[in-house]
């Protein structure tokens, strides 16, 4: 099934300045859901759960953080956090005219999305959380991150090297996901270190009280062999919340290269929490 497709804009007024975020709509309607990326990665890379949740009838938004993809990169770390990214996602809803949405997201997006759960749980009609970051994902966070923190701020060159490399491949003769690959790698040194050092130093998640005291429903996708991501904390953060389901992945690749059972698990969660209002905690294997 086609569905309508459009790119929208909207702008962010602070006292650092005015900034500007951009978007992907998928189908109409009211029963919306807000898809978000993962660290230094584009919005493009849910086009098509996107694409799949909006032929089921669901108005599907993706949207680019502010320091990702089409989205202005200001180069201070000040205003990037997840609580500041958490208030983005808000801001879209009013934009958008949308009381409520499913909110749902990947590795950075995830944690993004469990903030605005706690920040305005009105706004919230369910969660759909891909690879949450949390206690037993911290020590390979920094070892995996650090070292871009230092070549972003002290070895520039190498982050805009690799810039100069990429930004000129065609997308459209590439494989989607070397397309969304390329676009992660298009990076300018100063806004990746902005991104990284506001991570860095300020609340990665919510804590474990808060987090249980989310009531929304909630799928949560964990990966088996994902030290960043262990399935360890989304099975842990089923354990906490009311009405969470947790579904296994066969592999950290499956939602990419096979997505077909993700998708769906996706959908029928999705049109499940516009459908009714009260669902029952369930858990799901692989």
């Amino acid at each position: 099934m086609l569905v309508s497709e459009r790119i929208g804009q909207f702008f962010l007024e602070s006292d650092a300045g005015r900034d500007r975020l951009e978007y992907t709509e998928y189908g109409s309607g009211e029963s919306w859901v807000v898809l978000l990326h993962g660290q230094l990665m584009p919005r493009r890379m849910h086009q098509p759960l996107a694409r799949a949740l909006a032929a089921e009838g669901l108005h599907v938004v993706t949207l680019d953080l502010l320091g990702h993809g089409r989205s202005d990169r200001p180069a201070d770390p000040l205003v990037y956090s997840m609580t500041a990214f958490a208030e983005q996602v808000i801001a879209l809803l009013d934009h958008l005219g949308a009381d409520r949405a499913v909110i749902g997201g990947t590795s950075l997006g995830a944690n993004v999305s469990l903030e605005v759960a706690v920040m305005a749980p009105e706004r919230v009609r369910g969660l759909i959380v891909e690879m949450p970051v949390l206690d037993n994902a911290v020590e390979a966070g920094i070892l995996a991150f650090a070292p871009l923190l230092f070549a972003a701020r002290f070895l520039p060159f190498t982050v805009n090297g690799v810039r100069l490399v990429t930004r000129p491949v065609p997308r459209g003769i590439v494989p989607f996901w070397a397309g969304i690959a390329l676009d992660t790698l298009d990076q300018r040194a100063d806004s990746v270190a902005a991104v990284v050092h506001g991570l860095f130093f300020g609340r990665f998640a919510p804590s474990s009280k808060l987090r249980r005291a989310i009531s929304a429903p909630a799928l949560i996708v964990g990966h088996p062999a994902d030290p960043i991501h262990p399935a360890a904390d989304a099975a842990m953060l089923a354990e906490e919340m009311r009405d969470a389901t947790f579904v296994r992945a066969k592999s950290i690749f499956e939602w990419r290269v096979r997505p077909e059972r993700l998708n769906q698990e996706a959908v029928d969660f999705a049109l499940g929490c516009w459908q009714t209002k009260a669902r029952r905690s369930r858990r799901a294997g692989s």
